[in-house]
């Protein structure tokens, strides 16, 4: 009789095994995973803001330094007609800015410089602070 109830209680335990997982232990996972996503999220979401404000600052470096090998061969900056297309020789791509827009060139730049390079940044409009700054050269 032991024998018995020991061998059906070892097949209740494996049936039960092999039902699958209760509603709580599901929730806990659930729980736990939303934990694990936000934590990412409030991590990487920065990030991708400093990348892009990077990635404008070296692009508008590398566009500068074309624009200086453009004045030795021709003793003159490009006008703002001309924009940064007559620097295609200069650079292997006049790429967009890392939110899709096109760097702007202006001759003359700011205070006196003969020539600035630059992103609107986030937000597309002039001015701003924070993340939608403009990035404009040196």
């Amino acid at each position: 009789m032991r024998k018995f109830l020991l061998n059906r209680l070892r097949s209740r335990l494996r049936r039960r095994r092999e039902e699958g997982f209760t509603l709580v232990e599901l929730m806990v996972v659930i729980v736990i995973i939303g934990l694990l996503a936000t934590v990412v999220i409030i991590n990487v979401v920065p990030a991708l803001d400093t990348a892009s404000e990077t990635r404008a600052k070296a692009d508008i470096e590398m566009i500068d330094q074309a624009v200086q090998r453009y004045y030795l061969d021709n003793r003159r900056y490009p006008t703002t007609e001309e924009g940064l297309a007559v620097l295609q020789p200069y650079l292997r791509r006049v790429s967009q800015d890392p939110w899709n827009r096109p760097y702007t060139y202006a001759a003359p730049g700011p205070n006196g410089r003969p020539y600035a390079i630059s992103s609107l940044g986030a937000d597309g409009r002039a001015g701003g602070s924070g993340k939608d700054a403009d990035i404009v050269s040196n």
